[in-house]
């Protein structure tokens, strides 16, 4: 006998609740191998992208905030802009990237700044940039204010307000043209989005090229598990104070990475976790506009992730 969300959805509270293009027993199918068999290669893998265990949740922050400060190193030692498309999840590794900067005394003047996303209300607005649940006020305390005189140029910051984030594309192709690298640091998110795209939005395009052309979004409206996510992992559970509308780039605009810096940490404890589908999913699911995240192995780079999120994903009592 099966007993399963498949085998009990119709008819259920949930039978319209997830994204119409997602097939759920290929999402149970990427989450069954063993732990050991995550870093198997698959077919649509770019040759360059690299999936990295890491033991601990210490171990993480420090191994991505390295490769964060080293790529910043590498440019300013080739003599090049760098473009950074920032995320606010994962948050930890900031710290060691402005630690590793400072101890090799590297200066970011040479550094662009592009928060992926930002809360919002319906038509876009965006919280100050003074308040606590602000992205705007995340990066200052977690990036920009601890690097110090090393910091990057404020007018090199770029935050995605009603009025900035639709200059995005042409500030990123202009940098580009100057012979800037852009590397996106990304989380994964519930649902399997990167910044706040949401799969429920591939429904609008006919094709995964039309999607692909798709740069930004003011108030984007998000996903019920997204809001849930965000209250777990953010709000302390106060469901109530997560907005339902965000601002975010799209794919346009992170699928045009030279390089990408994933990570995956979301373990919560006690053998609890909240991203061991999110991360399988994205590994093993296959290119699919349904699935926002699952495009990114197909870009060279590195996706870190907290070793046991890879499972095994079955249950267990605690």
């Amino acid at each position: 006998m099966t007993m399963d969300l498949m085998s009990t959805l119709k008819g259920s509270l949930l039978e319209n609740f997830f994204p119409a293009g997602w097939d759920l027993s290929k999402i149970d199918a990427c989450c069954s191998h063993p732990p050991e068999a995550i870093l198997e290669r698959q077919p649509w893998w770019h040759p360059e992208f690299e999936p990295v265990p890491c033991q601990t949740l210490e171990d993480f922050n420090t191994m991505m905030g390295h490769e964060i400060a080293l790529r910043i190193r590498q440019a300013r030692e080739a003599g090049r802009k760098l473009a950074l498309i920032l995320p606010v999840g994962p948050m930890g590794m900031y710290r060691w990237t402005v630690y590793f900067l400072k101890e090799w005394g590297i200066p970011c003047d040479h550094v662009y700044g592009f928060n992926m996303d930002e809360w919002s209300d319906p038509e876009g607005n965006t919280l100050p940039p003074d308040n606590p649940g602000a992205f705007r006020h995340a990066m200052q305390e977690a990036f920009y204010g601890p690097l110090g005189e090393l910091t990057v140029p404020e007018s090199q910051r770029h935050f995605a307000t009603r009025e900035m984030l639709p200059t995005y594309p042409e500030r990123i192709a202009s940098l580009k043209r100057q012979g800037a690298q852009l590397i996106v640091i990304f989380g994964i998110g519930r649902v399997f989005h990167i910044a706040f795209w949401e799969p429920h939005f591939a429904a609008e395009f006919a094709s995964d090229e039309e999607w692909k052309r798709q740069t930004h979004r003011l108030a984007a409206k998000l996903h019920p598990l997204t809001i849930e996510q965000n209250a777990i992992t953010s709000f302390k559970s106060r469901t109530t104070l997560v907005p339902a509308f965000a601002n975010t780039i799209g794919p346009g605009l992170f699928l045009q990475a030279d390089r990408i810096i994933g990570g995956a940490d979301g373990a919560l404890g006690r053998g609890m976790q909240w991203q061991g589908l999110s991360l399988w999913v994205t590994l093993r699911y296959g290119p699919d506009r349904w699935v926002p995240s699952s495009w990114m192995p197909t870009l060279p780079g590195r996706l870190f992730f907290l070793k046991e999120l890879a499972g095994p994903l079955v249950p267990e009592c605690n």
